[in-house]
């Protein structure tokens, strides 16, 4: 019996690890659908109801009509179809509401770019007496906020209140034991496009919010890919 020459072996073993390779790239392929590619989504926060498996009813901020920094009246059909940051200050705070402004400026710079034309920044006053759509509009231009995409927001009291508490579990009312009179939380909130709440973020911490940014580009990521499940 005839022994293959050397070349021939290599031809064969070269065949056979070019072989191997097609085998594993055709496995993994996303288009054989042999192997389906995981994608973590974020959470979602609030009261659910699960209605039968695979099919459960998550919580929506409530429809609202407040008014801007210019005067224009914002509702939730004006936002819909956008992601929203949320946050509740007012422009006398000596507390807290300085550093929450700072750390929303910064991600408003960091998300400067056309891939985030659908993330809208909304900040709510909790002292609508004084926080007129002119102050307002000072405090706007202080922080250099750009209000094409981050608003400030006022109304009545009941409303504003009513909608941190119920809208977004988060507290923001008057309080006479409070420092500078009012009690408001630190928090920014993370809402989808089908105004699901996403997330909560400290916004007086940089990493906090380091973390809502890298969020943000995941809730993107995950809007394109229902919408692909949507159209297949």
């Amino acid at each position: 019996m005839m022994k293959p020459s050397g070349r021939g072996v290599k031809i064969a073993v070269l065949g056979g690890i070019a072989l191997f390779i097609l085998l594993i790239f055709l496995f993994f392929s996303p288009a054989l659908g042999l192997v389906k590619h995981h994608f973590t989504f974020l959470p979602y926060y609030g009261p659910k109801t699960a209605n039968a498996p695979g099919d459960t009813t998550y919580f929506t901020v409530p429809p609202f009509a407040f008014t801007d920094e210019n005067g224009h009246t914002v509702t939730d059909k004006t936002v819909a179809g956008r992601i929203l940051v949320v946050d509740f200050f007012f422009t006398r705070c000596t507390t807290i509401c300085p550093r929450m402004g700072a750390e929303m400026q910064q991600l408003q710079l960091k998300l400067d770019d056309p891939a985030y034309a659908d993330v809208l920044f909304l900040s709510h006053t909790v002292d609508p007496e004084h926080d007129t759509a002119e102050v307002l509009n000072e405090y706007a231009q202080r922080l250099k906020a750009d209000t094409t995409r981050w608003m400030f927001l006022t109304g009545t009291k009941h409303d504003l209140y009513l909608q941190g508490a119920d809208g977004y579990f988060l507290a923001s009312r008057e309080d006479v034991m409070a420092p500078d009179g009012f009690l408001h939380s630190e928090m920014f909130v993370l809402v989808d496009k089908q105004r699901h709440i996403r997330g909560y973020y400290d916004g007086t911490k940089t990493a906090d919010v380091d973390r809502l940014a890298g969020d943000i580009k995941m809730l993107l990521k995950e809007e394109k890919i229902k919408a692909k499940e949507r159209r297949s």
